[in-house]
């Protein structure tokens, strides 16, 4: 151990370590092999149509005639799912696993097709030689996958396509989960975007009494799609200086030998979990509400590790080369004998047996049943779902003697239901409030009798209520109030986003995500339905003489009614007794 912060392999000049070495050598041999596995499920999945296995020598019909995926991220995400597995199995967590990497698609799909699930999710694609060809074929092909995750990849809540809601859909996920640990990839490409710069400050709406954990891991490859990232690019006393800054305890992970880097992994997975585990005690055992540092790990490894270095002269390992398809041109003999030296660089005689299904010594290092990260119920969330306890909202209704007769603010009759809807489901603890700090002034202010707003920072006695137990999530960004619903209803709870019609074209793209998310998830029989993302917009019409031209345009309805009917609905309730009907309606 270098630092409390820091855990690095020292070697001698005979090469031995002094360091802390978790794993022996027969457990570095089977991680080092399930990495191999899908490191070479995963390069199969980008460049070929068939002979999967290279029982004989590659061809260029075994090659795809389209190249599209990113291969640059998946190894550093191979490895992160191995050692994850390791810690779920000998700890028996409960772990899902968001990664923000855009198209870090072929990693997942390979660690679900070696953990059986997607098998047994598609049976079609079978652990054998056939199945590995059908797997291989359908990444990023007409009538196949897309190269991203997606709502076919099992396991997954989070798409990765468009960038910078990792964290947002992590937190959300861990919030009201006691038992939950969301490992979150955060990609340094992705670490540039303002949403997710501004996802890092959730810890301080995390409450370890109540919530589960989020580990984050920068995965720090150094390069985007064509340039360096600038978290890459600043001196590491910076960059450890700048994560404790915003409330963590970073530890560091580096380095490009393989072995090396497996036991620096094993051994910072060990810390952090036992740290994780001090922090949930202390709050639920010995009642500190004061807010700990989450560890978090930066792991910096080259981009599209174990690829050639280099390609017709030109760096492509550990460069922006390696980004996406580090050879996208196959019509070269020379490049297929370098795809084939790679892929055979992996040595998958030792992975797969002659019917091309993974060795059994080696499968069993994953999880089994629902402890696949693949296969953990939260990341289906229909599964886990419950109805809310209603209250009837007629006896909300407000009396009208005669039409128009009866002056009320239709949005404080709302926030009187939505209370009682909060105090009636707190023991089911399924219900939160979501709102980028307009809770009061969208008239749900009564809500506050029953819980306060969530705040785990420091708290003074003038404040208005603030408490780290509390239900209503209030910050200033709509990215966040959007990824956090969206997050905590993918994991089978339910909530409302109330927000003023002029900033909610904010999330507009955040909206299509969701929505496509949604759409294709009706179509995926094995994916359950989870709670509708309800938002309540008010202000419409802004008065100019307040605002003038400062505010977005009321625009947002013209955006969603695109979509189609069997994923969205729009309302427009003109007095409080159809708003309750309708927030009755949603809720249910």
């Amino acid at each position: 151990m270098v630092s409390p912060e820091t855990v690095s392999m020292k070697e001698t000049a005979s090469g031995s370590s002094h360091s802390t070495t978790p794993l022996s050598a027969d457990e570095l041999r089977l991680m080092d092999a399930y990495w191999r596995a899908s490191n070479y499920l995963s390069v199969g999945q980008i460049y070929l149509l068939d002979n999967p296995l290279l029982r004989e020598p590659l061809k260029r019909e075994h090659i795809k005639p389209r190249l599209l995926g990113h291969w640059g991220t998946s190894p550093g995400l191979n490895m992160l799912y191995v050692h994850l597995n390791r810690v779920i199995k000998r700890d028996d967590l409960n772990m899902i696993y968001i990664i923000g990497p855009g198209h870090g698609g072929p990693s997942l799909v390979a660690h679900a097709y070696l953990e059986g699930t997607y098998t047994e999710f598609y049976p079609n694609i079978g652990e054998d030689a056939e199945g590995m060809q059908r797997l291989f074929k359908q990444f990023s092909f007409p009538g196949g996958i897309p190269s991203h995750v997606a709502p076919e990849t099992p396991g997954s809540i989070h798409e990765g396509g468009e960038l910078g809601y990792a964290l947002s859909h992590a937190y959300g996920a861990a919030f009201d989960n006691p038992d939950l640990v969301v490992a979150c990839v955060v990609g340094d490409g992705e670490a540039e975007t303002g949403p997710l710069a501004t996802g890092w400050q959730s810890n301080k709406f995390l409450n370890p009494a109540r919530d589960g954990c989020v580990l984050p891991i920068l995965h720090l490859n150094g390069y985007k799609i064509a340039n360096p990232c600038f978290l890459a690019r600043i001196p590491r006393d910076e960059l450890q200086k700048f994560f404790e800054g915003m409330g963590y305890k970073p530890y560091f992970v580096e380095g490009h030998d393989p072995a090396s880097v497996h036991q620096q992994l094993a051994a910072v997975l060990d810390t952090a979990m036992a740290e994780i585990r001090r922090i949930w005690d202390d709050a639920r055992v010995r009642g500190n509400l004061k807010r700990p540092a989450w560890p978090m790990i930066v792991f910096r490894t080259p981009k599209g590790w174990t690829c050639p270095p280099e390609i017709d002269g030109k760096k492509c390992e550990d460069y922006w080369r390696a980004h996406q398809v580090p050879m996208g041109e196959m019509d070269k003999p020379e490049h297929i004998r370098i795809l084939e030296q790679w892929m055979k660089s992996y040595r998958p005689e030792e992975l797969f047996s002659d019917q091309g299904r993974l060795k059994p010594e080696i499968a069993a290092l994953a999880p089994t049943g629902h402890r696949r990260m693949s296969d953990n119920p939260h990341a289906n969330g229909g599964l886990l779902l419950r109805d809310l306890k209603m209250p009837a909202f007629r006896d909300y209704a407000v009396e009208v003697p005669r039409p128009g007769g009866t002056n009320v603010e239709a949005a404080r009759v709302m926030g009187k239901f939505l209370r009682d809807v909060m105090k009636s489901n707190m023991d089911a603890r399924n219900f939160r409030l979501f709102s980028p700090d307009e809770n009061n002034s969208n008239r749900w202010q009564d809500v506050l009798e029953v819980t306060n707003r969530c705040y785990m920072a420091e708290i003074y006695p003038e404040d208005d209520h603030l408490s780290p137990d509390g239900r209503i999530m209030e910050v200033l960004s709509e990215h966040q109030c959007q990824g956090w619903l969206e997050g905590y209803l993918l994991t089978g709870r339910h909530g409302f986003f109330s927000c003023y019609e002029a900033f909610i074209h904010i999330i507009d793209s955040m909206f299509n995500q969701h929505a496509k998310w949604l759409k294709v998830c009706n179509e995926i029989p094995w994916r359950r339905p989870v709670g509708s993302l309800n938002y309540f917009l008010s202000s419409h019409v802004w008065r100019q003489d307040h605002n003038g031209f400062s505010h977005q345009d009321p625009g947002f309805i013209d955006h969603v009614v695109n979509k189609k009917a069997d994923v969205i609905r729009v309302y427009l309730p003109p007095d409080a007794n159809t708003l309750l009907s309708v927030t009755d309606h949603c809720l249910r």
